[in-house]
């Protein structure tokens, strides 16, 4: 399982976001609105690896000067596989990319090694829409979501921890 550190938006975003959750669930497509959990929201992860210790909480509460942090959701974007994920990218804006890069610094002595397509350089930022998708579904999908086809301004609010093993949630005030 992977412990991950990840942004959350402000309400105006998420609820975006969990609008075309719906559009994909009620098309009848995979959606990450299917997501039971209570932690389940749209974030955007920093940096992801098998373990992260809780040591890490307190120098990660130092990066709360850096939020609220202005973000653009952009174009959907499809990561490849025999079962494709579809995801909105998130513009990686200077002020993004210090953050995660900050993030990234603060975690390392308390993480085994962060999964490589979390390392600065190789990180994509984006908010995952749903997950498992065909290739034909995968199609059906970018066109529903696509409708409007409008960037979204919005807002980075928030850090949180997620420890997959205690499948729970620590939001870093």
């Amino acid at each position: 399982m992977a412990h991950s550190v990840e942004v959350l938006f402000d309400a105006r975003t998420e609820a975006a976001v969990r609008e075309q959750w719906r559009v994909l669930d009620d098309a009848g497509l995979p959606s990450q609105s299917r997501v039971t959990s209570a932690t389940n929201r749209p974030h955007l992860t920093l940096l992801a690896a098998r373990f992260i210790d809780p040591g890490v909480d307190e120098p990660l509460r130092g990066l709360r000067d850096l939020l609220p942090l202005e973000c653009v959701l952009g174009a959907p974007l499809v990561f490849g596989g025999p079962r494709m994920t579809l995801a909105r990218l998130v513009v990686p804006s200077a002020a993004l990319l210090a953050l995660h890069a900050e993030v990234c610094r603060r975690c390392l002595p308390f993480s085994d090694t962060p999964f490589a397509h979390c390392a600065p350089g190789h990180w994509t930022p984006h908010v995952t829409l749903g997950r498992r998708f065909g290739r034909a579904e995968i199609a059906t999908a970018l066109a529903v979501v696509d409708g409007p086809g409008a960037d979204l301004p919005g807002q980075a609010t928030a850090l949180r921890r997620w420890d997959s093993d205690a499948r729970t949630d620590y939001l870093l005030h």
